[in-house]
């Protein structure tokens, strides 16, 4: 990271302060989708395992997977069985799109870009800090949910993720099958 936009260092202020932060909506919704991406093997993933496994609040993931929708990254299947399913295949789903897709950016100015940073004028450093949201957007639109899938740390906890609470991500994803008593 040292190396970033040509820079031998980046300012200690950069990597310690709020000029850019990704929020919890981003985090969440690169986090739930990663977990969909690494279970759609399996069929439709209901929120509800997703919210288990994650610990991310069930009414929180709707409001995600709605914007995660509209967008095309998901699509639901309604009825028994339901849930999610990628929208798209894993290799062309970007972690910058998801987190776009929930109205989240990864601008590390603090004019948002408009350039009146300093009294309604561009700041000495307005450009620095657009290089780097730049590099930023940059990197994360050249990881997909593929790439991720394929990653051992992440397969690895995903694993230990599914084996310390296998029977209420497993009993939430069976209840969303019926059982018929004939």
């Amino acid at each position: 990271m040292t190396k970033l936009l040509g820079y031998d260092t980046l300012p200690t202020i950069l990597l310690g302060s709020d000029i850019m932060r990704l929020t919890t909506k981003g985090r969440y919704a690169v986090t739930s989708i990663l977990d969909l991406a690494l279970h759609q093997e399996k069929g439709p993933t209901p929120l509800a395992g997703i919210s288990a496994r994650q610990d991310i609040s069930l009414s929180y993931l709707e409001q995600l997977f709605a914007q995660l929708r509209r967008r095309g990254l998901v699509q639901s299947v309604r009825g028994p069985g339901g849930g999610y399913h990628l929208g798209r295949d894993p290799a062309a789903i970007s972690v910058a799109e998801v987190i776009e897709a929930v109205n989240e950016t990864t601008d590390a100015t603090r004019c948002k870009g408009s350039g009146d940073c300093q009294k309604g004028e561009t700041c000495l450093t307005h450009h620095l800090w657009m290089d780097l949201s730049d590099q930023i957007r940059a990197f994360l639109g050249d990881i997909s949910l593929a790439d991720l899938v394929t990653r051992q740390e992440i397969l690895s906890i995903s694993d230990q993720q599914q084996t310390r609470a296998p029977e209420s991500t497993a009993s939430l994803d069976a209840a969303a099958i019926p059982v018929n008593n004939v």
